[in-house]
């Protein structure tokens, strides 16, 4: 009886130490999830370029995001946020940004951005007009591998 305890517990061990994700796989899948929320973040850009504003913050939101804007707003869910985007003022507006810093959890499914934006429109007068600031976004990793943000 006692051999065939010994020989459980050493195939419990074994299985159980298999299933354990060592610090270099937890660093690397974080390094990879960096790489993949940055490109998600140079895809999103360009897409609100080719595609448009109301577009592009529509199909990279998670179905649960929520995005913050004038006089503390929240504007929740995929489809306010494009109806939000699809106002005159922003179908005429570009947008850039780039993210200064990234990173993600050691998890890989979740991860967040920061940096600086510039929002380019014109006035009902047809005057030009800029609008500066830094941005703040939160990513979550999709089932299908997919990054869409929860917050911006």
């Amino acid at each position: 009886m006692k051999r065939s305890s010994l020989y459980l517990t050493i195939l419990v061990s074994s299985f159980l130490s298999s299933c354990q994700t060592s610090d270099k796989d937890k660093e690397d899948l974080t390094e990879q999830s960096k790489k993949e929320i940055m490109q998600a973040e140079k895809d999103f850009e360009t897409m609100a370029a080719e595609k448009g504003i109301a577009e592009a913050f529509w199909f990279y939101a998670d179905s649960n995001a929520v995005i913050k804007r004038q006089n503390d707003t929240l504007i929740h869910g995929k489809e306010q946020i494009k109806q939000y985007y699809s106002a005159d003022f922003y179908k005429a507006a570009t947008v850039k940004w780039t993210p200064d810093f990234v990173d993600a959890s050691s998890n890989a499914d979740v991860g967040y951005t920061y940096g600086k934006y510039t929002w380019q429109s014109k006035d009902s007068t047809g005057k030009p007009i800029e609008f500066k600031g830094v941005f703040h976004t939160v990513w979550k990793k999709q089932n299908n591998g997919e990054w869409k943000y929860v917050w911006d």
